[in-house]
């Protein structure tokens, strides 16, 4: 197998990894576990409007599903990291490093960024409806 086929298969795996993550915190954490209201009680509880959680519960689930199929891959990977920013400046920042520490620290939301722009920067990589597309035109 070539460098380059290899190449485009761990940026698929990058790539559909950061999806499911980002459908997991939406759809079974912020839907199924807290449900929508208590997500959006949480966000009051930070001093942020509640309607802010319906919105980041959007981002991130059609996000999540954008970056499975491989959509628009650079464009929602950049865009998905404006609510790790978030996470980090209202929620995760003054509770230290660790993501294990009461409350969850910000190394994991940070290492989420990190990811997500890594992606952008490498596109979509194999399986992904971008270079479905690209071969057909071809």
């Amino acid at each position: 197998m070539s460098n380059e086929k290899m190449s485009n298969f761990g940026i698929a795996l990058l790539r559909m990894s950061l999806g499911l993550m980002f459908l997991a915190h939406s759809i079974i954490l912020k839907l199924l576990t807290f449900g929508l209201l208590g997500t959006a009680h949480f966000f009051e509880s930070l001093g942020l409007p509640s309607m802010l959680a319906y919105v980041t519960f959007a981002v991130e689930a059609f996000g999540g599903f954008l970056l499975l199929f491989g959509l628009h891959t650079r464009y929602v990977a950049l865009a998905l990291t404006i609510p790790l920013i978030g996470a980090i400046i209202w929620v995760h920042g003054g509770n230290g490093w660790v993501f294990s520490a009461p409350n969850g620290g910000w190394e994991y939301p940070l290492y989420l960024i990190v990811l997500c722009i890594a992606q952008a920067l490498l596109g979509s990589g194999a399986f992904s409806m971008e270079s479905h597309k690209s071969n057909k035109t071809q």
